[in-house]
């Protein structure tokens, strides 16, 4: 399958986005589905919903939101702007946030239900030990969370290759800066004779999710095997 170097141009962008989106969100994924588990206090059911309520909102509501919070006039995009010359609007930066803010709940819910396995008299009998807890979370909890990260993170990779209404709402359609996978095939679509293309990038995309799925499963198995030996 012969694509064209805009083509490529979207699947390199798209790729970036995806990759840099999980690892920027990977250490708050990874607390915030402690929290969720280990912590009870005050509230703990609203924080749930908020995690999670990218996955009910629409993405041009997200974007939307975006926009008003971290845009260049926005409540705390302004001040980035004002001090430090930065901006999230119109760049691939902010395809990253809207990527990472939309595929936040997936992350979080797979670390949860691993977490959730865990047995939490292995940790308390690590701290009766003298550990302290970060060395219990790091040498036993993550440890043993392993295969659920791994699905969390593949899963955040995928539904990020597959963002599009967040995105074009926060950051736009532009060439070769943000227009991603979706972007591409959306203005492809609405170019005449272009149909072609479209449909390789749209094969291209159900090919990068179902290699980025299978390699998750063979992880995750690969990763309770050793476990469990």
């Amino acid at each position: 399958m012969m694509l064209s170097e805009y083509e490529w141009q979207a699947v390199f962008l798209s790729l970036k986005v995806s990759s840099l989106s999980v690892v920027c969100s990977l250490p708050l994924g990874i607390l915030m589905a402690w929290i969720l588990v280990r912590c009870r206090f005050p509230g703990k059911s609203l924080l749930d919903s908020i995690i999670h309520l990218p996955l009910v909102l629409p993405p041009v509501v997200i974007g939307y939101l975006l926009l008003v919070v971290m845009g260049r006039r926005g409540v705390v995009g302004q001040w980035l702007y004002d001090w430090f010359g930065f901006s999230f609007s119109f760049s691939w930066h902010g395809a990253v946030l809207a990527s990472a803010v939309v595929a936040f709940p997936l992350m979080v819910r797979a670390i949860r239900q691993s977490l959730e396995a865990v047995d939490p008299k292995l940790e308390l009998a690590a701290r009766t030990l003298g550990a302290s807890p970060w060395r219990v979370f790091f040498t036993i909890t993550l440890p043993l969370s392993v295969p659920g990260v791994i699905v969390g993170v593949v899963l955040a990779f995928a539904r990020s290759l597959g963002e599009f209404g967040a995105t074009i709402t926060f950051v736009s359609n532009i060439p070769g800066e943000t227009r991603t996978i979706p972007l591409a095939m959306y203005t492809l679509i609405e170019t005449p004779g272009a149909e072609g293309a479209a449909a390789r990038l749209c094969v291209l995309a159900i090919l990068l999710s179902l290699a980025a799925l299978l390699i998750s499963d063979w992880l995750a198995k690969r990763s309770r095997t050793r476990l469990g030996g």
